[in-house]
């Protein structure tokens, strides 16, 4: 048996060239008091709105595509003539077959919802839910 003691090469370089770190010292901080907590006296009221249409045939979003609010029904099945948006203190989603849709594809106005140009189309059957939620204070 070998009783000699092996050593690697980086051994030597290693040792010499050692990084000493000097000891972390733990220190008392002063504590800095928060600021007082503010709580509304109000309360914040979502509003929601939502707005259902099937499309009756296919729809090219290759030039892109505006559907007229009036085209629209409501949760109670009435037929609407605008969409209520609440800017700024709200938003719209659009679902296109029950998927959300990217707020950059599309846009809606108080009389319309125009989608932007796309490769793709939208088939007959299809449903296109726009939800409109805004917020108030009382």
């Amino acid at each position: 048996m070998n009783n000699k003691r092996q050593t690697f090469v980086c051994n030597d370089c290693c040792i010499k060239k050692k990084t000493s770190w000097p000891p972390i010292k733990a220190i008392t901080q002063p504590i800095v008091p928060l600021p007082p907590v503010i709580v509304p006296s109000g309360e914040i009221i979502p509003t929601i709105n939502r707005y259902f249409y099937i499309a009756t045939s296919n729809i090219n979003l290759t030039n892109g595509a505006t559907i007229p609010a009036n085209l629209f029904w409501n949760d109670n099945s009435d037929t609407v003539i605008e969409f209520n948006i609440y800017n700024p203190n709200g938003y719209a989603n659009l679902y296109i077959n029950a998927v959300l849709q990217e707020g950059g594809m599309y846009t809606v106005t108080s009389d319309s919802l125009t989608i932007t140009p796309n490769v793709a189309t939208i088939y007959a059957g299809t449903p296109i839910i726009i939800e409109s939620v805004g917020f108030s204070y009382n």
